[in-house]
């Protein structure tokens, strides 16, 4: 529950299909849930981490595990907002974004997932052009980054339809074999010449001290 000394659960991006806010503890177990279920296509590798790649009960506890740790360890200097992304009313992945000495640098770097069945249908664009939407106009960023491996055509081809610009590229490695990292970076100057969806935003001005704002 919100309250003046922890308001980040009334923050929140509202777009036509979609809200992100952090969920409640039953939203969060059910985000689980769908963890277990799947969030990466067969034989496709789209993480660094081993957790989708993981057994199902195992999944569902990393969900978890990472949820709770990035509140847990949150302060101002160096944080990192797991919000949940809501379609009809139900938890159907997650949008984070971070930041470190977020007052000096005004950078974000954000990342993502989906479950397998909320694929394919324009949700992960719409929640990255959300959240865009709250560091731009609500936390006054002045850029947004993204990573992804070379191979991961979905996530790329979402930061270029958003309007970010390559940055540069990484020698990589995943699951103990050398990868390529592709950088991308969105300049405010960019995002605001960037037709965009629109959204709503709450809470923003109550958390502004959490961000370091």
């Amino acid at each position: 529950m919100p309250t003046p000394h922890w308001p980040l659960p009334d923050l929140t991006a509202r777009t036509g299909r979609l809200e992100l806010r952090l969920p409640t503890e039953p939203e969060l177990h059910a985000l689980a849930d769908l963890a277990a279920a799947g969030v990466v296509v067969p034989g496709t590798r789209p993480f660094r981490s081993e957790w989708a790649y993981a057994a199902p009960a195992e999944r569902a506890r990393a969900v978890l595990r990472a949820h709770w740790r990035a509140l847990a360890q949150w302060s101002p200097e160096d944080w990192n907002l797991p919000l949940a992304v809501f379609a009809d009313g139900r938890p159907v992945g997650v949008q984070s974004v971070r930041a470190k000495e977020f007052a000096l640098r005004r950078e974000i770097l954000s990342g993502s997932w989906l479950a397998l069945p909320h694929q394919g249908r324009g949700l992960g664009t719409e929640a990255r052009a959300a959240m865009l939407h709250l560091v731009f106009a609500g936390l006054g960023a002045t850029d947004a980054t993204s990573h992804s491996f070379a191979d991961n055509a979905p996530s790329i081809a979402v930061s270029r339809r958003l309007g970010y610009r390559p940055d540069g590229i990484e020698r990589d490695t995943r699951h103990g074999e050398p990868a390529t990292t592709l950088r991308f970076r969105l300049t405010r100057e960019q995002w605001d010449a960037t037709a965009r969806t629109e959204t709503r935003l709450t809470g923003v001005d109550a958390c502004a001290e959490l961000f370091g704002n």
